[in-house]
């Protein structure tokens, strides 16, 4: 089958939605590696250099927060879809913090993960422009995908990137979450909105005080503009 899209890594230790996943993103066009538990799934990242992974929160041997854990702490910024059984927010939010770049919760549909993953990988590899974006005190350069807020380094997730690449794009515009989920995810189903409070806080840790993006209740969220 044409994997022309690259390989996806699938941690995932529940057979049926292994299975699932491979189907529909191997018809999506990906090449897909499956491993039933963190220690393996981790060695399988490093060895394989995959476009994305997706990673089962509750992996035996080493969950799927650990194994992130460890893929940023060695400086891997492979774009992470966790995948988890909670609908609750700690797992989505400690999971954002470790660095993944989206997430979804059992049960889901099988074509909004594909969605999911093409408009990840699309981000990721898209050729960068020579543009530096500046607003205040952060400074964002796509060409080298950089960030720098007071003049210190920020890492960002591709996901995070490009949201605040978006932001910048025009300082002072407040975007709709709406507006952000259609630009950044490529999303036209806008239920998932709470996926854009969540990265826009991860942001906001990141870049640190004074916060240089600010919330319009009930509308959006906009970078500030300033010199």
């Amino acid at each position: 089958m044409n994997a022309d899209r690259g390989l996806v890594v699938v941690l995932e230790d529940e057979r049926a939605i292994a299975e699932m996943e491979r189907l529909y993103l191997q018809q999506a066009g990906f090449g897909v590696h499956v491993a039933g538990d963190g220690h393996a799934g981790l060695a399988d990242i490093r060895r394989l250099s995959p476009v994305a992974v997706l990673v089962d929160i509750g992996l035996p041997g080493l969950d799927g927060l650990e194994v992130v854990r460890r893929l940023r702490a060695d400086g891997d910024w492979v774009p992470v879809v966790f995948v988890t059984a909670h609908d609750g927010e700690v797992d989505r939010i400690v999971g954002l913090e470790l660095g993944a770049d989206d997430y979804v919760t059992k049960p889901f549909s099988p074509r909004e993960l594909v969605a999911r993953v093409k408009g990840l990988v699309r981000r990721s590899s898209a050729p960068a422009a020579a543009v530096v974006r500046r607003s205040g005190r952060i400074e964002l350069d796509e060409s080298t995908r950089r960030v720098r807020a007071d003049g210190r380094p920020v890492e960002l997730t591709t996901t995070e990137f490009a949201l605040l690449a978006h932001l910048l794009s025009r300082p002072g515009q407040v975007f709709t979450r709406e507006q952000l989920l259609s630009a950044v995810w490529g999303m036209a189903d806008y239920s998932g909105t709470r996926t854009v409070d969540v990265h826009i806080a991860q942001l906001r840790a990141k870049l640190g005080d004074p916060d240089p993006i600010r919330t319009v209740r009930g509308v959006g969220y906009a970078i500030e503009a300033t010199g």
